[in-house]
Order: structure tokens, then C-alpha cells, then sequence
């Protein structure tokens, strides 16, 4: 088996636990992963050669903090969390760290990465921070009151939507977040619409936009863009070209 095929091969049980948020699939095949991707690095970068018997090495203990393999880690955690957040399943994300950390120890590849939804961050940065504060108020089930719900939910939706882009698991990450900006959206329709800017305009928008009923990157980047004024924010010309672009179908 080419390595490559062997890549595929481990990343799509690793894709299906972070779609349906299974901790326990995420924990069996995460070292997997990490396995294949450190050696591909390793023998691109003339350091590794192909077993005589195929099959890929372990990692042993000390290139557990290799910043390459930490860097994969982080993506593939980041991934976990964030469609673990937009379910609210708190407890899934809880044992992969204890899972994680158990085998691994505290500063397993990934941590860093989790601890964006674990710490307190009072001024975010970085994307990573505030993706991760905001998956960290979604886990903990506690949503905003409503007069600022709508504006909450948007943001979240724009953080989740950059994050998502520049993961290994974009299309993992965005099928569950077109659903969580769906049924958010759907909620403000029906119970939320008091708290809009300018109802008469929008309202109309939200439903427009709503009766696409592709859950995907073009609907999140439509959505992004046309209800951006109902929740009085503006986004410059050059990113609202930015999203339209991503709101086209072939």
C-alpha cells in the first residue's frame, strides 16, 4: 500500500468520529494519524526511507513532541471540539483529554489546541482564541440571552467558517456547522425576529437565505454575507467579495 493510500485510509475513520462527534472512534484511530503524517514528513524530508515490511512505523515516546506532529495534533483536536461544541457534548470532548492523557501525558499532541476551549482567554487574538472561546460557551450550554443571541450566533458562525477553511477536515467541520447555522437561523426566525436591525428589510433575507436547503460551504458563506446587516455588522467590500466568491456553486 503507497503511503498516500495508507493516509486516506487512516484519515476517514478519523473524519467520520469528528463529523458524529464518537470520542471513543477519535481516541482508536487519533495515533493512527498521527503516525502516517509524521512519517510522509519524515520521508519527504529525506529522513525516513519505506519499511522493507510496508507498514507504517510507531512513533516512540520522544517524537510525541515533535512540533510537526504537535501542529497535526492541534488540527485534528481543534476539528473535534469544534463540531463537539455545536452539539454541546462537553462530555465527548472531556474523554478524549482523559484519553489523550492518560496515554500520552498532559502535553500530548493536541493539547494546545484544546486548551483554546479549556482556558479563559479575556482578550482574544489570535483566530484559535476566538473559535476556542466560543466553543467554549457553546460546551458549556449556556447561550447568550436573546436580544444578543443573533449577533452571537453569527460570529460564532464567521469563526467557525475561517477555522474550518484552514483545517485537514474542512469539509468534516462544515457539513456540521451549515446544520448548526441552519438551525440557528431558524430558531431567530421564529423567536428571535424582535431582536433584528431593521425587520421589515431583513426578515425577508433571513428567509430567502434559509430556503437553500444545501447544508455546505456556499450556504454558510451566503448566510454570512446577507444577514450580516440584520445583525447590524459590516463587512468591507473586500471580504464581502471574499464570501461571495465562496457563496457561488459550480
Amino acid at each position: 500500500m503507497t503511503d498516500m493510500e495508507e493516509l486516506k485510509k487512516r484519515k476517514m475513520p478519523l473524519n467520520l468520529a469528528i463529523v458524529h462527534v464518537d470520542p471513543d472512534a477519535f481516541i482508536e484511530h487519533f495515533m493512527g494519524w498521527l503516525e502516517i503524517t509524521a512519517f510522509i514528513t519524515a520521508q519527504r524530508a529525506g529522513e525516513a526511507d519505506i519499511p522493507a515490511d510496508g507498514i507504517t512505523p510507531k512513533l516512540p515516546p520522544e517524537k510525541l513532541r515533535n512540533g510537526g506532529v504537535h501542529n497535526v495534533g492541534n488540527d485534528a483536536i481543534f476539528a473535534f471540539c469544534m463540531t463537539a461544541a455545536m452539539q454541546g457534548d462537553k462530555p465527548a470532548v472531556d474523554k478524549v483529554e482523559a484519553a489523550l492523557t492518560e496515554s500520552m501525558g498532559k502535553e500530548f499532541p493536541g493539547s494546545f489546541g484544546l486548551w483554546h476551549f479549556r482556558g479563559v482567554i479575556d482578550a482574544p487574538v489570535t483566530l484559535e482564541d476566538f473559535v476556542g472561546q466560543a466553543g467554549k460557551k457553546l460546551l458549556s450550554g449556556d447561550p447568550p440571552p436573546p436580544p444578543l443571541r443573533a449577533k452571537e450566533n453569527w460570529n460564532t458562525s464567521l469563526r467557525f467558517f475561517e477555522k474550518a477553511r484552514k483545517t485537514n477536515f474542512v469539509h468534516e467541520v462544515m457539513y456540521p456547522l451549515a446544520r448548526w447555522t441552519r438551525e440557528r437561523w431558524t430558531e431567530t426566525q421564529e423567536k428571535g425576529v424582535a431582536f433584528l436591525h431593521h425587520i421589515e428589510d431583513n426578515l425577508p433575507v433571513v428567509r430567502e437565505v434559509l430556503e437553500d436547503s444545501r447544508n455546505d460551504e456556499p450556504f454558510v458563506a451566503n448566510l454570512l454575507l446577507k444577514v450580516a446587516p440584520a445583525v447590524d455588522m459590516e463587512l468591507n467590500e473586500e471580504y464581502q467579495g471574499y464570501l461571495r466568491s465562496l457563496a457561488r456553486r459550480a
